[in-house]
């Protein structure tokens, strides 16, 4: 006999009113009502109407959307950063079953086109892996020149930093590599002795291969070698992430310089790619650099130093080879020699 029909519903309810009155039929008055709750609701989602599950049937979905792209060899910023807005979306109210629901949630959102088209296309994926048809809504983000420090500011903040922070800013400053890609650097992957650090890409770029400086290879060279990462005692990128934030407040406070705050990992793959172009006008260079696939990524480093700045120079001198090594290393071009004196330059 099927436990949730009808028949048999009334058939346990007239023997339990018998043998066990009271209690008996109250639980089983329940579980009938239970049952008629499931069954409304199969009906409901069977004709179409939307059907609102809870938020932590909500939240195991996307769990299980997120194992699936880890499944799929999505990386794992990617995994975060699509789990983060979709949790968002839940926490505000959205229905993740109904497409509606998410155009709701977005069209009253205060949030800029950018924060909007990025959850859209979080949703998106979503969606798609659900067998839910949408139309994404029509958000664009505005493209915005970066932020660019003026390396004092750079140094300023890396001197400031702990030794394992520093060496994870000093390496972007010198390769301009993505933060998830010096996270997962292992130790094999840097010659020390020759100062060559390869940098396996994170998105599906090539390898790059970088000559370090003699500064780098010291703040290298201090770090305890407890695992194979060199970055091992971060666990993750968003820890290493939460301990530069807080060295860059407390920098910001103690130098009294609020720009220092708007200095991010990614700011200073900006400032070395505007760097290097504005030294070589290469734009092939420096798309090959930062391991961009699209030259459209890359084209945006031509417009973020003006022109009126282009002859002013910083100068310095080289009485020695070792001297004038690390100049050239720290990206000075050699001018001339006067009375036994090279001459260096490097543009502001």
């Amino acid at each position: 006999m099927i436990l949730n029909s009808p028949k048999a519903l009334s058939i346990n309810r007239q023997g339990s009113r018998e043998a066990f009155p009271g209690k008996a039929s109250t639980s089983l008055g329940k579980l009938a009502k239970t049952l008629a709750e499931v069954e409304s609701r199969n009906e409901k989602r069977a004709a179409g109407a939307t059907w609102k599950p809870s938020e932590s049937e909500l939240h195991g979905k996307i769990v299980e959307f997120l194992w699936w792209m880890k499944k799929q060899g999505y990386k794992e910023t990617t995994i975060r950063g699509k789990g983060s807005r979709l949790r968002r979306l839940v926490k505000l109210g959205a229905n993740l079953f109904d497409p509606e629901s998410i155009k709701e949630i977005l069209a009253t959102q205060s949030w800029s086109d950018s924060g909007k088209e990025t959850t859209a296309y979080a949703y998106d994926l979503f969606a798609k892996w659900m067998g839910i048809k949408w139309d994404r809504p029509k958000y664009k983000a505005l493209r915005k020149l970066p932020f660019i420090p003026h390396e004092r500011e750079i140094d300023d903040l890396i001197a400031g930093c702990n030794k394992q922070i520093a060496a994870f800013l000093q390496i972007i400053k010198e390769t301009g590599a993505r933060a998830g890609e010096v996270f997962n650097l292992k130790w094999i992957d840097i010659d020390i002795e020759g100062k060559i650090l390869t940098v396996t890409p994170e998105k599906g770029s090539n390898p790059r291969v970088f000559k370090i400086s003699n500064k780098l290879v010291s703040m290298l060279n201090s770090l305890p070698r407890e695992g194979e990462r060199v970055f091992s005692a971060y666990k993750t990128l968003r820890s290493i992430s939460c301990t530069f934030e807080r060295n860059r407040k407390r920098l910001a406070y103690k130098l009294g310089n609020p720009r220092i705050l708007k200095i991010s990992f990614h700011t200073l793959r900006h400032w070395k790619a505007t760097i290097e172009y504005h030294k070589t006008k290469d734009i092939l260079y420096v798309m090959q650099m930062l391991g961009h696939r699209n030259i459209k990524n890359t084209l945006i480093y031509t417009q973020l130093i003006s022109s009126e700045n282009d002859d002013e120079y910083i100068c310095k001198v080289a009485k020695t080879v070792e001297q004038a090594a690390e100049l050239i290393e720290a990206g000075f071009e050699y001018v001339c020699e006067i009375d036994g004196v090279k001459l260096f330059r490097k543009r502001k």
